[in-house]
């Protein structure tokens, strides 16, 4: 019996080394796509930037497929994750829309749209244009992470569901938010960003009734 309980508490510490290893290598892994794109994202290459040796690398991903595969599922875990906890604290259940709720939705939404993950994913996108597998392997991903952004955004703005007008400003929005975070991923485009999310979150403040004029 004693046997037994040393065995177990023995795997236990190899098994939360097994994970934080695995860990280590999908988030170098995000980070090498996100910062020098796609030919950087070799298992040699993470297992580096991650601090683990190549030999333990493989043992977790024998391939760049599967590590390309683990890692993006965890880039839009991680987007679905970043759209439940910003929009989240701003959903409010009396429906009020407002100019300051919008403008709040709208950056969170932005800060989504210009983090690592996304542009860690648009290097997945990129390359998926011709490559007809990664591209079915992306598809359901990016539409689960778009249905919860979409819904966590109509919920931080106060847009009721049944507002037809109120969903395609919302997606007009989503699609506002990921061109911003295309162009930030060549320069640091912040200043100009704030000035156009300004006039963006007046324009769709209008739209949605918010200045009172529906």
């Amino acid at each position: 019996m004693v046997s037994a309980r040393v065995s177990s508490n023995r795997r236990e510490p190899q098994q939360e080394r097994s994970r934080l290893t695995r860990e280590r290598l999908l988030r170098a892994t995000i980070d090498a796509l996100a910062a020098d794109g796609w030919a950087a994202a070799t298992v040699a290459a993470v297992a580096e930037r991650a601090g683990v040796s190549r030999g333990a690398a493989q043992h977790h991903f024998p391939t760049r497929e599967s590590l390309i595969t683990a890692a993006l599922e965890q880039v839009f875990d991680d987007l679905t994750t970043a759209a439940d906890s910003k929009f989240g604290a701003a959903a409010a259940s009396d429906g009020e829309i407002t100019p300051a709720r919008v403008l709040a939705a709208v950056q969170r939404v932005v800060e989504v749209y210009t983090g690592t993950e996304f542009k860690a994913a648009l290097q997945v996108w990129a390359a998926a244009a011709s490559d007809p597998a990664l591209r079915t392997l992306i598809l359901p991903l990016e539409a689960k992470f778009a249905r919860a952004a979409h819904q966590r955004t109509m919920s931080a703005m106060g847009v009721s569901p049944a507002d037809e007008k109120g969903h395609r400003l919302v997606q007009a929005t989503l699609d506002f938010a990921r061109g911003l975070g295309l162009a930030d991923t060549l320069t640091d485009d912040s200043a100009r960003r704030a000035q156009v999310v300004d006039t963006w979150c007046e324009q769709i403040a209008v739209a949605l009734g918010a200045d009172g004029t529906a």
